[in-house]
């Protein structure tokens, strides 16, 4: 029972994590029914510049609050001078657009932060807490914490607030939200930015336990698109009930059959719901989507 629930806690822990990349991916899919590709690259943005700013002696809470920072202006910037112009082109080519930005965000941050693993400090000490005879890290607390902070206020502001409120209807029906008068351009602006501070707390919260790099972007990126597509693309709560899906089945499978298997299992997971659940878990017509 306690080998069981060593392998749930891990697998909660980096689901949460999935869970905020993939919703990430689901906004930006729900202002334009684009699929960004660089959304993994605010994960390493915000890691990376936690590190870089704490070793120059700025304190923690700052320099978390300046990596969101960072990794939000990069969205805002990606869309506006990469996205924008390419507003009337095929999905595709903007779909080709986000992975030429990833792959040009990538190179950038290997010149400025080398190719090394970082270690970013544990927010309140790294000593394990003892739950049925499992151990958790105080970090993992964290992460979840954070996760449904984060969860909850996106709750409030798509249902209370007047941007909230203009993103949703964009994402039902973005002809008739632009004959009401609203500013699509600007939601998908916003959408932008949001995803990418999203990304970027994700890549804050989890660099504790796995270390960050340059590189860490692309396969949590792509497994936060995985959790995405698993709940159904477009849908919140499809988001990040398949990252708690993935992130818990990847850790039964690397702790029951191999840790070899582990970054398979996505992979997996994803030709199983292409080919019997094509829409996901949640991804059924007239489902509100976040």
């Amino acid at each position: 029972m306690a080998e069981f629930l060593q392998y749930l806690f891990s697998g909660i822990t980096v689901g949460a994590t999935y869970a905020l990349v993939g919703l990430g991916f689901a906004m930006i899919y729900n202002a334009s029914h684009v699929i960004n590709f660089a959304q993994g690259e605010f994960l390493m943005i915000g890691g990376m510049m936690t590190v870089s700013m704490l070793g120059a002696g700025v304190p923690m809470p700052l320099a978390i609050v300046a990596a969101i920072v960072l990794a939000t202006v990069v969205g805002l910037a990606l869309e506006k001078f990469a996205v924008e112009p390419a507003r009337n082109a095929e999905v595709v080519t903007v779909i080709i657009i986000t992975i030429g930005a990833s792959i040009f965000l990538r190179g950038l941050a290997q010149v400025v932060w080398g190719k090394e693993y970082h270690a970013l400090p544990p927010f309140s000490g790294d000593t394990p807490i003892s739950i049925g005879g499992a151990t958790i890290l105080p970090q993992s607390l964290w992460v979840l914490g954070v996760t449904v902070v984060v969860v909850a206020a996106l709750a409030w502001f798509f249902n209370r607030t007047l941007m909230g409120k203009a993103i949703l209807a964009t994402s039902h029906n973005r002809d008739a939200a632009q004959l009401v008068g609203i500013n699509t351009g600007l939601v998908l602006l916003i959408s932008f930015g949001l995803s990418a501070a999203l990304g970027a707390i994700a890549g804050i919260m989890i660099a504790p336990i796995t270390l960050t790099s340059y590189d860490v972007g692309i396969m949590l990126g792509l497994k936060g698109f995985v959790a995405a597509v698993l709940g159904g693309l477009g849908s919140g709560v499809g988001a990040i009930v398949g990252g708690l899906i993935l992130g818990i089945t990847e850790a039964m499978a690397a702790g029951y059959i191999s840790s070899e298997y582990k970054d398979a299992v996505p992979f997996v997971l994803i030709l199983l719901i292409l080919f019997f659940l094509p829409n996901g878990l949640f991804g059924v017509r007239g489902t509100e989507r976040v």
